[in-house]
């Protein structure tokens, strides 16, 4: 079992690094992926430099929390998953729903949840 959650945990890591990459080399499409349209080199700067950072930081989190056995990293890739559940649970309820908006829920949630369980399991297992 844990052999399963560490590599769920670094596919989970891997899946948010090759978005933060997508932000990185291609701002405009990734962006446009997620219902965002940018205006301007600002607009450009600002998504490809916070989108890959909170991609990259939390999939490098969940990568290497999986790989050295540390609690430390996923929680904080753990915390940055499940803020922006809450938050999008907090838009939902303001917003409303939009079509798709259960599969990126689904992964935030799933990661939170694995992140927390890892990083209180995968510490005493070694």
């Amino acid at each position: 079992m844990i052999i399963a959650l560490r590599i769920g945990l670094a596919l989970g890591g891997l899946l948010l690094v090759f978005m933060g990459f997508g932000f990185l080399t291609d701002p405009v499409a990734a962006a446009a992926d997620f219902g965002l349209s940018i205006e301007g080199a600002h607009g450009i700067t600002s998504i490809r430099s916070d989108m890959t950072a909170f991609f990259g930081v939390g999939g490098a989190c969940f990568i290497v929390g999986a790989w050295l056995r540390r609690g430390d990293p996923l929680v904080i890739g753990a915390a940055l998953m499940l803020v922006t559940l809450a938050t999008r649970l907090f838009s939902l309820a303001i917003d409303g729903g939009f079509e798709g908006y259960i599969i990126p829920m689904a992964v935030e949630a799933l990661l939170g949840i694995f992140g927390l369980i890892g990083a209180k399991v995968l510490p005493q297992t070694r």
